[in-house]
Parts: structure tokens; C-alpha cells; sequence
């Protein structure tokens, strides 16, 4: 088989290219119960273990979420032999904790991402992303993954006058791209959502809604039935290049392989922890109620949609199968937060929805977002046939399922390098950074504290 070639980089004294772990495992991958209610709901994964062998492969996924296991899902449809090394457990970071959201495009509207990126990049990348949330449920529905999904659209509820003024604009840009959304009004929206809180809502027919660790778990097991072979409980904790290719080195074994992906993004640590270093981690936390009363539940998303709001600390909020509420919002759970966030989301939900006369609270979870200085994703060239796309700003589900697709055409030799979505750009460590983090986790603590903000 041949497999394509990338460009490349630094060696070592020895000759050789090196990569070594330069970081410790993060707190947070330390916490126990960190994934609430997708963890309490999700249908158990397949046993796996931990590599405690010498193996060889075509190509070496580093992290099983979305990317990393649907790239892994996607080379096996190409025949091309992986193993996947996941640090911690299936759907650990991001994709476990999400709000489950499947949404078409990026966080910033249309046009920036073409001002950002250039008028080819950018409409390439917004043409993939405007039709990944169908290759979301395609891969869904081939595979049988029982995570709720329902594609019934999401709703981007506009916050009084200036809200309603972004929404406008977002509609205008999406439908020059003919793409099928719709702005409601006041009472379209009051009647959608069950609140009287919004002046208006986007509602995007490509997009739904899954249990989000649950489809990490149904991608898992697809890749794994298809012949990946993937390991939990073991950290890539060095990688050597020789004249045989890439050598990946685990506490107990070792991947020799041709390629490495790296698919880690805001929870990357080890050789190619340089992929945290250019995100800023925005906290965000999420609680569900107990199952609602059905007379309640049929006025809260009657339709089953997804919703969030233009608040720069926005909240969303949706119904999860059971008739939960999970309404979430920026913020961390760890010490005084956790209290503050709880009582801010509790005036919250009852001036947001005054039909839940009492919301009480069974899970709360929190993880944290890696965003980029520029609010979009990129394209790295880590080392000669070491790739990887990162900083998906909070829309991991749906970019990170095409983004795999698309790491495996490249690696096929299907795309070639100037015909990928993202140009290759060179990673660098944002400055200032944990000034920044700080901001985001104590300035949303400071702002929940005053007031349910509605």
C-alpha cells in the first residue's frame, strides 16, 4: 500500500527526529464522576485495555474522541491498518462532556471565517462543515450507535435587541449560502422553546442533537469492528523517527507506524502538548435536572431541538431522552464554583422556564474548551507524516467526525496537502494564556454570582 507523504521538521542531537513529554497529566484528568450525566446514561463501552505489547500499524491515532476514532473508522474503510492510543478512557475530554449539540459550521459567522482564512480556504471550510452534521448521522445510522439523535435542528435564541440584530446577520450570511435556515420571531421562539426570555431564534434544519459520550462510544466500537485496534489507559509518552518511521512509546508497549494523528486538541499532553499551549481552556459546566413532569416537558423544545443563546457567557439548554433539562453555561465546578454556578443555574432555569416550579439537579459535570486566538480551527504539520487538526472553539461533534474523514483521505492519498480545508499552519504558544484562562473561570464565577442574567 502506498501511503502519502507530509513535509518536515527538527531532529534530535542524534540525528534523529525526537519527541519527548514535556507535561504532567492535568488535574482534571484526575477527577472522578466528570461526565455527569452522559456517563449515567451512555450504553457501556466495549472492554478494552491498555497496550502492554509492541505493535505495528499503518497509522497511530493519538486520543479516542470524535477525531481520533472516526479518522480510525475512516482509514479501516480505506484498508489501511491503525491502532489507536487513547490516554484515558473513550470519549475522556471534550467529546464526553459536550452539550451534544451537532451543529453546522463554526461559533463566528460566515464571513469571518472567510476573512480569517481567505476566500478559498474559507469556503471550503465552511462547504465541509455546512454538511458535516449529515455525515454525523449517517455514520449513525450505518453503525446502529444507539446516542439518542435526533435531527431535528438547533435554535440560537436571540438576547433582547442586539441579539436579535446578530441573528439577523447570521441568517443573511448562511442564506447567500443557500443554506436552510430561518429566523423566527418573538412568539415563533416563545412557542419553540417554552420561554418568553428571547426576542428571536435561528433555527438550522442540518443540525440535532446526540448523547454525546455515547456516540464517542458507538464510534469506538464501529472502528473497533471494523479492525482498529484501540487501547484506553495508555499516554503516548515519547516518540522516535528512524529510517523504519515513527516509533510511539507507551508505559508498557510501543506503535511502530508509518503516520501519526495527532487528535487531542484542548486535553493534548505529552509529545504534543504545544496543541494546549495555542488554545486558551474556556470552562464550561453543565447540570440536568430530574425527569421533568410530561405536562412540563411538552412546553420546554416541544420539537426536540438544541438550543443556546448570543450572550457573550451564554447558556444552552435541551432535553435529553429521559425529559431532562441540561442547561449549561462558562464556568468551572471546582471549589467555590461549584456552588455559585448550581445557584445561579437554579434562578436561571426558574426565570428562564416558571412552568418547572421546583428544577432540582441529579448530575453536574464540567470540561473545558480549547479556543483559539482567532476562533478557528487549524491544520498542523507536526513532523514528517505527523498531522492533525485542533482548536474546534466549542463544535467538536460535528467538525471532529469530518475532520477524521478528512485525515483519512489525506492519508490515502486521496486529498493531496493544498486541497485540505485548513491551510498548514505552524503551532505557537498563545502569551499570556493562563491570565487568560483565569479571566474566563473567575470572571464567569464573578457574573453568575450577581444574577440569573435573564
Amino acid at each position: 500500500m502506498s501511503l502519502g507523504q507530509a513535509s518536515a521538521p527538527r531532529r534530535g542531537a542524534d540525528g534523529n527526529l525526537e519527541m519527548k513529554q514535556t507535561a504532567d497529566v492535568s488535574p482534571i484528568q484526575r477527577q472522578a464522576a466528570s461526565h455527569g450525566l452522559w456517563s449515567r446514561t451512555a450504553p457501556s463501552s466495549s472492554p478494552l485495555g491498555a497496550l502492554a505489547t509492541d505493535v505495528a500499524a499503518d497509522v497511530v491515532v493519538i486520543g479516542g474522541g470524535y477525531t481520533g476514532l472516526s479518522t480510525a473508522l475512516h482509514l479501516r474503510e480505506r484498508n489501511i491498518s491503525v491502532v489507536v492510543l487513547e490516554a484515558a478512557d473513550i470519549g475522556f475530554g471534550g467529546s464526553g462532556r459536550n452539550v451534544g449539540l451537532v451543529n453546522a459550521g463554526m461559533w463566528v459567522m460566515p464571513d469571518a471565517v472567510v476573512a480569517g482564512l481567505g476566500a478559498t480556504y474559507g469556503n471550503r471550510l465552511l462547504d465541509l462543515l455546512a454538511a458535516a452534521p449529515g455525515l454525523v448521522f449517517e455514520i449513525i445510522a450505518q453503525h446502529s450507535i444507539e446516542c439518542e439523535a435526533k435531527r431535528c435542528g438547533t435554535l440560537h435564541c436571540g438576547v433582547g435587541k442586539k441579539g436579535l440584530q446578530e441573528l439577523q446577520q447570521r441568517m443573511a450570511q448562511w442564506q447567500a449560502r443557500s443554506a436552510p435556515v430561518e429566523l423566527l420571531n418573538d412568539h415563533e421562539t416563545r412557542v419553540r422553546t417554552g420561554s418568553a426570555a428571547f426576542a428571536g431564534a435561528l433555527f438550522d434544519r442540518r443540525a440535532g442533537t446526540v448523547q454525546p459520550l455515547a456516540y464517542a462510544r458507538g464510534l469506538a466500537a464501529a472502528a473497533s469492528a471494523a479492525g482498529a485496534r484501540i487501547y484506553i489507559g495508555s499516554p503516548a509518552l515519547a516518540a522516535q523517527r528512524d529510517e523504519r518511521g515513527w516509533a510511539v512509546h507507551c508505559a508498557s508497549g510501543s506503535v511502530r507506524a508509518e503516520w501519526i494523528v495527532v487528535a487531542t486538541d484542548a486535553y493534548a499532553h505529552g509529545p504534543w502538548n504545544v496543541v494546549r499551549r495555542e488554545q486558551v481552556h474556556l470552562p464550561y459546566f453543565n447540570f440536568a435536572t430530574t425527569p421533568l413532569e410530561r405536562s412540563v416537558r411538552e412546553t420546554i423544545l416541544p420539537r426536540g431541538e438544541g438550543a443556546w443563546d448570543t450572550r457573550p457567557v451564554l447558556s444552552s439548554f435541551r432535553l435529553d431522552a429521559a425529559g431532562r433539562l441540561v442547561f449549561g453555561s462558562v464556568g468551572s465546578l471546582h471549589g467555590s464554583g461549584a456552588r455559585v454556578h448550581e445557584q445561579w443555574a437554579l434562578r436561571a432555569i426558574k426565570k428562564m422556564f416558571p412552568q418547572i416550579s421546583r428544577p432540582r439537579f441529579e448530575s453536574a459535570w464540567f470540561g473545558n474548551i480549547g479556543m483559539t486566538v482567532d476562533n478557528l480551527p487549524r491544520f498542523h504539520m507536526f513532523g514528517p507524516n505527523v498531522v492533525g487538526f485542533n482548536g474546534y472553539n466549542g463544535r467538536g461533534i460535528a467538525p471532529g467526525t469530518v475532520f477524521g474523514r478528512v485525515l483519512a483521505d489525506f492519508i490515502s492519498g486521496r486529498l493531496r496537502v493544498e486541497d485540505l480545508p485548513l491551510p498548514v499552519s505552524e503551532p505557537h504558544a498563545l502569551r499570556l494564556r493562563i491570565f487568560a484562562e483565569a479571566t474566563y473561570k473567575y470572571g464567569a464565577e464573578l457574573l453568575h454570582l450577581a444574577g440569573a442574567r435573564i
